[in-house]
């Protein structure tokens, strides 16, 4: 084995997290657009929001076949393709003049683009190239998407105001574009490609896996759906698509202009609770190396409910102390659930588990789909979004039970070792009983 003075695992770490920060480019734009778009073509919100939708569950359903893609062909390849059809898609809109172009460019193309460089992308790495420090590391990579959108949305909405929504479009497609190259030439897919083992690894790891990408993702998930801790998991993160993504990532924008705030100045508290994102998963992944993740994931969903329910009442045309406060506690729970669930997928699942946790994605973005789409009908129907909150509330709350619940399937469910994510013996933990 070679020896390093820094581990190569840090700088594949480094490149990972800013393809990340580049692919989250076109996912920060939805809400910044959703009024522009209406403005121009004088489409409903339902039918854009229905673009959003698809782009969200292409999103999801792409990433365990991505998963299994990087296995087979490496983490380089498909990185690499995948922003290429973000930037294909973004720059194709400027062209559209129909709903169903907006379908096929934002919804179909981004989606799938962004699907490749999903959480499950994270889940590979880490997997492949890091045993001491996983939690932490995974944490760090999930915020490359908070950061991305902190540094896209205040530009993207200044564009859309000052330039229009294509000149918007095409910077996403120069963003993407630009990482392509630093994907192709300083990411590795092994580190045996380097002659090292993985860091903190004492063992050179499994051979690359042969055969169907698609069928092995298939097989994955057939054998995880025979267990209680994947559908605890699936169903937990379905509604924490919904209560991210699907509702305060669209629909977030729209419904503070309804009270009179700017769109520019909604942007900014949105991208405000990307700031407060990198901090909270950052977090999350440190103390997803140190506690159960059970318990993390119970007390991320329980807080994040109650302070959607509280939401409605902070809408106003100038942002108070309150709002700030919810800015705050919100953005530092925004994706803290991934590092745990990460975790928690390769202690049920093994092997497969960055496989499974991509399928376990997937409901996480179906999740995100149907909200995203729903509260754009109940805006239609109702004229306002408040119902949508609450309902997103008490599902969050719904979510910590059922993460709670995990602690029972343990008792039924056939479980690996454990990796990182399950309290380690002699630190804090509720066993089941």
């Amino acid at each position: 084995m070679r020896n390093y003075r820094i581990h190569p695992a840090w700088a594949v770490a480094v490149v990972a997290f800013v393809a990340l920060i580049g692919a989250a480019g076109f996912r920060a734009t939805p809400g910044v657009m959703l009024h522009p778009l209406h403005a121009e073509f004088g489409w409903p919100l339902a039918v854009i929001s229905a673009a959003v939708s698809v782009n969200l569950l292409l999103y999801g359903l792409t990433a365990p076949f991505a998963a299994a893609l990087m296995d087979r062909f490496g983490i380089r390849r498909v990185a690499a393709v995948a922003l290429l059809l973000v930037a294909t898609g973004s720059g194709l809109t400027v062209f559209m003049n129909a709903s169903w172009q907006l379908l096929l460019c934002w919804g179909v193309l981004v989606g799938l683009g962004t699907g490749s460089m999903a959480l499950s992308f994270v889940a590979t790495v880490t997997g492949r190239w890091f045993v001491k420090r996983r939690g932490l590391v995974t944490g760090v990579l999930t915020a490359g998407g908070a950061a991305g959108q902190l540094i896209f949305l205040p530009i993207l909405a200044v564009l859309v105001r000052d330039s229009g929504w294509r000149t918007a479009s095409l910077t996403v497609t120069v963003a993407a574009l630009l990482v392509v190259p630093l994907i192709w030439f300083f990411l590795r897919d092994h580190p045996r490609d380097l002659g090292v083992t993985a860091y903190g690894g004492a063992v050179e790891e499994d051979p690359k896996p042969q055969g169907n990408a698609a069928v092995r993702a298939v097989r994955a998930l057939r054998t995880a759906a025979r267990t209680r801790a994947f559908w605890l998991l699936a169903g937990g993160f379905a509604i924490c698509g919904a209560t991210t993504n699907g509702l305060v990532g669209t629909h977030f924008i729209p419904a503070a202009h309804d009270h009179g705030m700017t769109e520019t100045a909604a942007a900014s508290l949105l991208a405000l609770i990307g700031v407060f994102d990198i901090v909270g998963t950052i977090a999350s992944g440190w103390l997803t190396d140190r506690f159960d993740s059970r318990i993390l994931l119970g007390a991320y969903y329980g807080l994040r409910g109650l302070s959607l329910m509280v939401l409605p009442t902070l809408f106003a045309q100038e942002t108070g102390p309150s709002m700030l406060v919810f800015i705050l506690f919100y953005g530092l729970d925004w994706v803290a659930t991934v590092p745990p669930t990460v975790a928690l997928c390769r202690t049920y699942f093994g092997t497969d588990g960055a496989v499974v946790f991509g399928w376990v994605f997937a409901s996480h973005q179906v999740g995100a789909a149907i909200a995203a789409t729903a509260a754009g009908l109940v805006r239609d129907r109702l004229g306002e979004y408040t119902m949508a909150w609450y309902v997103a509330g008490v599902l969050a709350l719904g979510a910590a039970v059922l993460s709670l619940l995990l602690f029972r399937a343990r008792r039924h469910d056939r479980v690996t070792p454990p990796v990182t994510g399950l309290a380690e013996p002699g630190r804090w933990s509720l066993k089941p009983s």
